[in-house]
């Protein structure tokens, strides 16, 4: 892949700014290599800012840019932010390159392991656009909505979380980020602690430090969360808040085990403490899972759940329409905030999101998620098996998205990864997963965001030849 690219950037001369370099196709035939070799050379190409690339039309050299005027000098702002962090219990860090490692579509040519949503041919376009479309048409859609949101919106989320939980109690939350950093806001003052599994979803380290929180780790195995440990970690910090993810968690896609369910909301009872349930892939369950359990909001019948779920992961990263649910006086403080943070969510994409899951077109996307997500699963981990014997995989989980792989020990967990993406496969790392010092080298592989089972196969392969890489 270096002599070609070598070879390419000597001949960009012969092209004028913004003219087309050969295709692929031609490029393969010329220097005799294989197409992945072509698209990872042109990547690096693009990521020097030599060419640009243009899915379905090739590749262009890249046109000079312009002089950068001056930018004035903001180093007083280094004073500035370094004075309002100091006079925190805890300081505020904004770090959001855990989020960004599953965000970040990796370089042409590249097996997207890393990604965190359904692969464009699973995301039910089709039906969205339709639900859309006919939103728009509505009469009233395009004025201000209720600043809960819509009535028969809340009503369909209420209907889903079950329990004592009603429309009343929803408020529609512009995705389940957005709803998470309400949550954390309206419960946990700045310099707070604030109790997260361990591992956890990045995001959520993210807003939480990003609000002046401080999170402590409570380990989980494969039936979740360990109880013991949660009643000791209340103790010991006195926090009030717990934020866990109780079915196919992110990123050990372990289910909050039925015995320990009534536990967690006794042991925050006790402690006077809110759980923030972050129910986010509900509707990614495989076509061979049991029956799932109900949310912990529907078994709670003292307010002590704050409810997240969402539509965006079964449907598209930009369809961003979600729930906040909770009972009793906090509801109105998630009310404040939300309405202070961001008003309202926009009314069209309400009217769609109403469209969409009262159409006939709905359930058979889920279904065909169901069925396509198990295959996936199994192609990921029969591969892993077959190639990479030494990666340990202690929970094959019946939902979500992703697979949490062990490596051995004494691997390099970056040059693992770094390893990877030169191989032409790109994984997340463990370590961003953790609050504190993690325990090992972990990956999280994701066998949502790729094109099907043969790039599942061939993405596997890639990584084994990293592993050989790292390895000797």
């Amino acid at each position: 892949m270096g002599d070609l690219a070598n070879s390419l950037r000597k001949e960009l001369d012969r092209y004028s700014p913004g003219g087309k370099l050969p295709s692929s196709r031609v490029l393969v035939e010329r220097f005799r290599v294989s197409p992945v070799t072509v698209s990872r050379a042109l990547a690096q190409l693009a990521a020097e800012g030599l060419v640009v690339t243009r899915p379905g039309a090739g590749a262009f050299r890249a046109r000079p840019r312009p002089g950068v005027a001056s930018t004035g000098d903001t180093s007083w702002q280094e004073i500035a932010l370094s004075a309002d962090a100091a006079a925190e219990a805890v300081p505020r860090t904004v770090d959001a390159s855990g989020v960004l490692v599953s965000l970040a579509a990796p370089p042409p040519g590249v097996v997207e392991f890393n990604g965190g949503y359904l692969h464009p041919s699973l995301q039910p376009e089709r039906a969205m656009g339709a639900a859309l479309s006919r939103a728009g048409r509505r009469p009233g859609a395009w004025s201000r909505p209720p600043m809960e949101g819509l009535p028969e919106l809340r009503e369909w989320f209420a209907r889903g979380i079950g329990g004592a939980i009603g429309a009343a109690d929803v408020l529609v939350a512009a995705g389940g980020q957005t709803a998470l950093t309400t949550a954390l806001r309206a419960l946990a003052p700045p310099g707070a602690p604030v109790l997260v599994e361990s591992p956890t979803y990045p995001g959520m380290l993210a807003i939480a430090r990003a609000a002046g929180l401080r999170p402590v780790p409570v380990p989980v195995d494969p039936d979740g969360v360990k109880p013991d440990l949660l009643a000791d970690a209340f103790r010991a910090t006195g926090a009030r808040v717990f934020v866990c993810q109780p079915l196919f968690q992110n990123p050990t896609g372990a289910v909050l085990a039925p015995e320990r369910r009534g536990e967690v909301l006794r042991i925050a009872r006790e402690a006077g403490a809110f759980v923030v349930e972050d129910d986010f892939v509900r509707r990614l369950v495989h076509e061979d899972a049991p029956p799932l359990p109900r949310p912990l909001a529907a078994e709670d019948p003292d307010g002590v759940v704050v409810h997240v779920g969402s539509l965006t992961k079964a449907t598209s990263p930009s369809f961003r329409v979600s729930a906040l649910a909770a009972r009793g006086p906090v509801l109105e403080r998630l009310r404040a905030i939300q309405v202070v943070d961001t008003f309202f969510v926009p009314r069209p994409l309400q009217e769609a999101a109403l469209e969409l899951v009262g159409s006939p077109a709905w359930p058979r996307h889920l279904r065909t998620v169901s069925a396509e997500l198990k295959a996936r699963r199994d192609t990921m981990t029969a591969a892993l098996r077959l190639r990479l014997p030494e990666l340990a995989l202690p929970h094959v989980p019946f939902g979500g998205y992703h697979l949490w792989a062990r490596l051995p020990d004494g691997t390099d967990e970056s040059a693992f990864t770094a390893a990877a993406l030169r191989a032409g496969v790109a994984v997340t790392p463990g370590r961003p997963y953790y609050s504190a010092e993690p325990p090992a080298a972990q990956l999280r592989l994701s066998f949502a965001a790729v094109a099907g089972t043969e790039e599942i196969t061939e993405g596997v392969r890639r990584l084994a030849e990293a592993y050989d890489e790292v390895r000797t």
